[in-house]
């Protein structure tokens, strides 16, 4: 029998399991198929030649900060995160008959940037600000601010001085496409005669986690702020409140 194909691409003169050209049903062809048994490995397919694929895309790495330093680009990244995070305030000042209020948290700026034309960014990492002990006075002191080059700047809390037992205000941020504040720490009691069932005020809460816990006559020891950029918690009578937490940057990067 002979096989034909036309100029056009049809095939005549095929008998599939045994029916005469154009007379075919599925059982025949399933049957057909199995008893050719078929054998025979695929041809291996190269990618050398593919064209229009490109390199995964997305989330790649990321770089952490805690400490100023520089931020360089690596190979291959295009756009870039960052969440910059100012220094949390401490608590405000304590006397022998107020408790004082924690401090308030550094702001948090976020951006996004595309960095095809940078190479590097100067990276600059807040330090959170010291408690201002028993009797020292009602100054405002803040923590220090974090930046990204000029890109954004994220203002660090402050202690809430200006009277006694005020609590601490958060920081400000500027420059990002989100600016988030600081939260604010809460005030202490004044003019208190029995410290031992009254807590001073809680630290304010940055974008990191929530400010220290304000302490009573009962505690001796500080209650130091521990969330990146967070307030301390407030002390009492002749225990010092908390410092504030450092800053935080992070950058995630891109391709």
């Amino acid at each position: 029998m002979a096989i034909v194909i036309n100029g056009s691409g049809t095939v005549t003169g095929l008998a599939v399991g045994g029916l005469p050209d154009g007379t075919v049903d599925n059982d025949t062809v399933a049957s057909g198929l199995a008893s050719s048994k078929l054998t025979g490995a695929l041809p291996a397919i190269s990618g050398a030649s593919l064209t229009g694929l490109s390199d995964v895309s997305g989330l790649v790495s990321q770089q952490v900060f805690t400490s100023s330093g520089t931020w360089t680009k690596p190979t291959g990244i295009t756009k870039i995160k960052v969440y910059v995070t100012g220094g949390g305030g401490g608590a405000c000042t304590t006397n022998t008959d107020d408790t004082s209020g924690g401090g308030g948290a550094g702001s948090t700026a976020i951006k996004i940037i595309d960095v095809t034309s940078i190479s590097s960014v100067t990276v600059t990492v807040g330090a959170g600000q010291a408690a201002r002990g028993n009797n020292n006075g009602t100054g405002v002191n803040h923590g220090n601010s974090s930046s990204f080059g000029s890109h954004c700047t994220a203002g660090g809390g402050s202690n809430g001085g200006g009277a006694w037992s005020i609590g601490g205000v958060g920081g400000s941020a500027t420059g990002g496409d989100i600016n988030l504040y600081g939260g604010d720490g809460d005030g202490g009691g004044i003019d208190i005669t029995n410290h031992a069932y009254l807590s001073s005020g809680t630290g304010g809460a940055s974008y990191w986690g929530g400010g220290r816990y304000g302490i009573n006559a009962n505690h001796t020891t500080t209650a130091a702020a521990r969330a990146y950029g967070s307030g301390g918690g407030g002390g009492v009578n002749a225990v010092d409140g908390g410092a504030g937490a450092g800053g935080i940057i992070i950058v995630e990067e891109y391709k």
